[in-house]
């Protein structure tokens, strides 16, 4: 398995294609309990048009997506207006004493691995990823998990991602993850 920055249009849709398979609208409720699920929507045409402002990450096996990490910036909320209201929610937490807002942070818009490829180290390798890629711009990696999803924030957490707050919208309600970058290296 190789990790690495998306290059391609085919591996733009085969995320697609993996985020819409594990998508919580598309799934049992016996499998969101044990795999846990996605929740943002992701189509070929919106990870086109955020790809151009910052590449996410995947993990190849040969052809096949093992999985994949995407990459957001503050700038692709002008694309993607679910970011623009996590955005607007990050704006009244503080971290280590100052607001979220005003300190060096991109978001992780999503993080799935296939179902054949879990268990198997590749959200390591995806995260382990982002941070050889972007720790130089940024001093954190952000991203909010569904309460109901503990599996991906054992996941976050075994990686070295911190709850540092949990909050309720339309949507439901999410626990903020934070990864910094000075302080925990796992």
């Amino acid at each position: 398995m190789i990790t690495r920055l998306v290059s391609t249009k085919a591996e733009l849709q085969k995320i697609a294609g993996l985020s819409a398979a594990n998508q919580v609208a598309n799934i049992t409720a016996e499998t969101k309990e044990k795999e846990g699920f996605v929740s943002w929507i992701y189509s070929t045409d919106i990870l086109t048009r955020l790809h151009a402002i910052v590449p996410s990450v995947i993990t190849m096996d040969g052809d096949r997506l093992a999985g994949y990490a995407i990459s957001l910036t503050k700038e692709c909320a002008a694309v993607y207006p679910s970011l623009a209201s996590m955005l607007e929610y990050t704006a009244t937490v503080t971290y280590r004493g100052r607001p979220l807002s005003e300190q060096s942070f991109y978001i992780m818009g999503q993080i799935c691995v296939d179902i054949a490829y879990r268990g198997q180290g590749v959200v390591r390798h995806l995260y382990e990823f982002h941070r050889e890629q972007f720790s130089s711009r940024y001093d954190m990696l952000v991203t909010e998990i569904s309460v109901n999803n503990p599996r991906s924030l054992k996941a976050h957490k075994k990686v070295g991602f911190d709850v540092i707050d949990t909050h309720r919208d339309h949507e439901g309600e999410w626990d903020l993850v934070l990864w910094d970058w000075g302080q925990h290296f796992s």
